[in-house]
């Protein structure tokens, strides 16, 4: 089936490259795929299995996408389910005019800012995505979580029939998993029952993790507090991850504090209450900073380049 494909046009300036790294966090994300030009992603979308790849033609002030769909027919809906899904995973609407407003009269902010312009806050299509992300990553380092959830993927996710890539995750293929078969791909015992119970409560009716958006952090993070397996970090990480709440930074992540500390210059390691305290001051953008320092620290790995020209811009040049 010939792909379809159509264009989009996110809010000025859009890097793909940064914002697909601050999202996939590792190199070896198996379900957000990046190659240096392409973003690739498989979506379950109402029964369709469909790859979508996105690359980049025009420049950061001027951004363009374009949008190629395989394994389904490019009708109406699933345009707009891919369009919605995408809206989501690159930020393509968030418009951080006022967070570059604040950042250009700020000596600390500024340069971080500039550094990673274009980055877009990335979210997950579903909180549910956003809590299964956070209960696998919960007390490992993040290389060994993304490779857990990459098992969880290749075992439990749609596959694409145009690919060896597989969709994350549905509710509905993990709430009738053996606790035994998640144990063999060596996932504790408190987070096969936390997966298998929050996907159980999905299916069942039980919970609609999509009207947290209604509440505010506070009381999102309480109603997320009483599902089993889940802490104050998953919570936030959810906040920020799921529901794109850019206000909240997960103080409890340590990797997420050393970088803070870091940025700052700050002798003494910070505790959850002294980061609320330090982010006070660029309210309401903690989260945003939280990416931004992520980004950080991928490029002194060597797998971001700030600053680095977008291939539409050395062809056009």
């Amino acid at each position: 089936m010939k792909p379809g494909v159509f264009s989009l046009e996110p809010a000025p300036p859009f890097r793909l490259d940064l914002t697909v790294w601050a999202l996939r966090r590792r190199a070896d994300n198996e379900v957000d795929n990046w190659d240096g030009e392409t973003y690739r992603r498989v979506l379950a979308l109402d029964g369709k299995v469909v790859e979508v790849a996105v690359a980049q033609t025009g420049l950061p002030n001027a951004p363009r996408l374009e949008a190629r769909v395989s394994g389904a027919r490019l009708t109406s809906g699933v345009k707009s389910a891919v369009t919605e899904a995408l809206d989501r995973l690159l930020g393509l609407k968030v418009n951080l005019s006022k967070f570059y407003r604040l950042a250009a009269d700020d000596r600390r902010l500024g340069p971080l800012a500039e550094r990673f312009r274009g980055l877009k806050p990335p979210r997950f299509p579903t909180v549910f995505e956003a809590l299964v992300n956070g209960i696998v990553c919960q007390q490992v380092t993040l290389t060994l979580g993304i490779r857990m959830l990459n098992r969880l993927i290749e075992n439990y996710g749609a596959a694409s029939a145009d690919s060896q890539l597989h969709a994350f995750p549905q509710p509905s293929g993990l709430a009738g998993v053996k606790p035994e078969s998640l144990k063999k791909l060596k996932f504790s015992r408190q987070k096969t029952r936390a997966l298998i119970e929050l996907s159980s409560a999905v299916v069942e009716g039980e919970l609609n993790l999509e009207e947290l958006a209604l509440l505010d952090d506070e009381a999102a993070v309480a109603r997320l507090l009483q599902l089993w397996g889940v802490g104050r970090w998953t919570a936030e990480y959810a906040l920020l991850r799921g529901l794109g709440r850019l206000d909240v930074f997960p103080g409890d992540d340590v990797g997420a504090r050393k970088n803070l500390q870091r940025w700052l210059r700050l002798k003494k390691p910070l505790d959850y209450e002294s980061v609320r305290r330090t982010l006070r001051q660029w309210e309401p953008y903690a989260g945003l900073i939280y990416f931004h320092l992520l980004l950080d620290r991928l490029a002194e790995a060597g797998l971001v380049t700030p600053g680095q020209a977008h291939p539409a811009q050395s062809k056009n040049e």
